[in-house]
């Protein structure tokens, strides 16, 4: 099981919808902010300790500011609300986004979130420096298939939930539960269970249920504009990995990886997470817009900005990189000057907050 750090805290906050409906959102880590669209069950009182879900949020709090909010009628935002729609969703990002005050971001949309995240980062484009979609997709259960057939099953899965979400006995969450981490432990089960049952109501998941299957931005993808990382499970039982070939084959310069995995969500103890991990770090990096504060710094001043950053002294710093310490404290006399800042320990919140290195936790 993956436990949060104990160093990792957030403050939830909420805001208001264009509709008055209130939003819950947290704000976790320090750094460039990274916004994630939300997806469905969350609560974000219960995932910052989450065994599904917790290494996720360590990971993106590691080196950015990360922003999530909970869905309409989902976890803490407002349960009773009149409109569940794929339009109200994408304006409760654009008030949690304007809320947060986050000005240029890296946008996460996971399963149905990528789709939003998708509408958002067309309708802003001047806000979205980078876009990650993990098994997502363009288009809803009943815009990939036609046919009485299909409109059946997805129907009955509707019904499955209206029946079944807030029984005690979670014969009918575990079915749900086995198609998210069907390689999960009797735990992560468990707890998956009993988030399903927590975050909305038997009513309101039939309503967002309805609302996933009919999704369709396909003729919204060819418009992203920002550099984009596509990632899904090869084996997902929740979304069809075609889903994501779709996604990447029609956003311009797309990048996709496949992962080897059966999980819709990845579990901390899988390889293909630790490929996730490695591929966005990578993405993050060498995307990131550039720091005009930075920008003047020689590529040797930056190393050494990175290692102040870490927490390393000037003898540590020699010694990795092979300098004297003179030489040392000549390279950090001119970084104090072009950052304009008068001590190191100024120096050190100016680098983390664009991104340069922190302490190991």
């Amino acid at each position: 099981m993956s436990a949060s750090p104990p160093s990792l805290r957030q403050q939830i906050r909420f805001c208001t919808s264009s509709d008055g409906v209130r939003i819950a959102y947290a704000q976790s880590g320090a750094g460039p902010a990274i916004v994630k669209a939300a997806n469905w069950l969350s609560h974000l009182e219960l995932d910052l300790t989450s065994p599904v879900w917790s290494h996720l949020i360590a990971e993106l709090s590691r080196k950015h500011t990360l922003v999530r909010y909970d869905q309409r009628a989902c976890g803490l935002s407002d349960r009773e609300v009149a409109d569940i729609s794929f339009d109200a969703w994408l304006r409760d990002l654009e008030a949690v986004i304007d809320a947060s005050g986050a000005e240029r971001f890296a946008l996460l949309g996971i399963s149905q979130g990528a789709s939003i995240a998708v509408a958002y980062a067309v309708a802003h484009p001047e806000r979205v420096t980078q876009l990650i979609l993990y098994g997502g997709y363009a288009r809803g259960k009943l815009k990939r298939q036609a046919g009485d057939a299909v409109r059946d099953e997805a129907e009955t899965l509707v019904k499955l939930a209206e029946l079944g979400w807030g029984q005690q006995n979670p014969a009918f969450r575990q079915f749900f539960t086995t198609q998210f981490i069907p390689g999960g432990t009797p735990e992560q089960h468990r707890w998956f269970n009993e988030l399903e049952r927590m975050t909305t109501t038997p009513h309101n998941a039939a309503r967002i249920m309805r609302v996933f299957n009919d999704i369709d931005v396909v003729d919204l993808l060819d418009r992203v504009a920002c550099p984009t990382l596509v990632l899904h499970a090869s084996g997902d039982a929740r979304v069809p990995f075609e889903e994501s070939r779709l996604l990447a084959g029609h956003i311009p310069d797309a990048r996709f990886v496949p992962l080897e995995s059966e999980n819709h969500l990845l579990l901390d103890t899988e390889p293909a997470w630790l490929r996730w991990r490695d591929e966005t770090r990578g993405f993050l990096s060498a995307n990131a817009p550039a720091d005009p504060v930075f920008a003047t710094l020689t590529p040797r001043e930056r190393d050494i900005v990175e290692l102040i950053a870490g927490g390393r002294d000037n003898a540590q710093i020699a010694a990795r990189l092979a300098l004297s310490e003179k030489t040392v404290r000549n390279h950090i006399t001119s970084i104090f000057a072009k950052l304009e800042v008068e001590n190191r320990s100024q120096a050190i919140v100016l680098a983390r907050k664009a991104g340069f290195d922190s302490p190991a936790a």
